[in-house]
């Protein structure tokens, strides 16, 4: 029996997936399991991950827009300590949805998951005081390959939750030094955009 429930076309997106695991519990705590290759196969969902990612930040953090040119990754994304807001803009040219972002609160009390097929911008916003942030990925990360969207391009308008004049409850968002320059989705190069 399936250990998991996925809702398919979030956001009214094609291939963007929000996935509950099955949360078994008594006196002793609670289990579940974060990743079965055969209950995703299961859902119709044929991914072969190779690689698992965590990152722990702080509040106001802000990763992204991140997607990689030749080298795509479909991501599962959840976290396991904390609130974070992770979206996804769907970046596929010639899609229905192109210039579309969906973005879904992720935490570690309602332990969902999203998945995230190749093709998509992928970003996140702590929300907490801390979060642990964990992902899987289905292609090595090739830093040369690396490119970015501006996470406020106006076009896009994705609603950061509590986001106001760049700040987060009034504090400065903090982001890398890359992510400050991406530019808008409109000025950005996908020639060669492989998903």
């Amino acid at each position: 029996m399936a250990q998991i429930t996925v809702e398919r076309g979030v956001g009214g997106i094609e291939g963007l997936c929000l996935i509950t695991p099955a949360v078994h519990g008594d006196s002793r705590g609670w289990f579940m399991e974060t990743y079965s290759r055969r209950d995703l196969e299961e859902a119709g969902l044929c991914v072969s991950f190779v690689q698992d990612n965590e990152s722990m930040s702080g509040k106001g953090v802000l990763r992204g827009l991140h997607f990689q040119r030749r080298f795509p990754q479909a991501k599962l994304v959840r976290v396991s300590r904390g609130v974070v807001f992770d979206v996804a803009a769907d970046i596929r040219p010639g899609s229905p949805t192109f210039g579309h972002w969906h973005g879904e609160l992720l935490s570690a009390e309602n332990r969902r998951q999203l998945f995230i097929p190749r093709g998509f911008a992928h970003g996140s916003l702590v929300l907490s005081d801390e979060a642990l942030f964990c992902y899987k990925c289905d292609d090595f990360y090739h830093p040369e390959d690396e490119c970015g969207i501006a996470w406020d391009d106006p076009d896009l308008g994705i609603a950061w939750p509590r986001v106001v004049n760049g700040a987060l409850d009034g504090l400065p968002l903090c982001l890398s030094d890359r992510d400050r320059l991406w530019k808008r989705l409109k000025d950005t190069d996908l020639t060669g955009f492989n998903y």
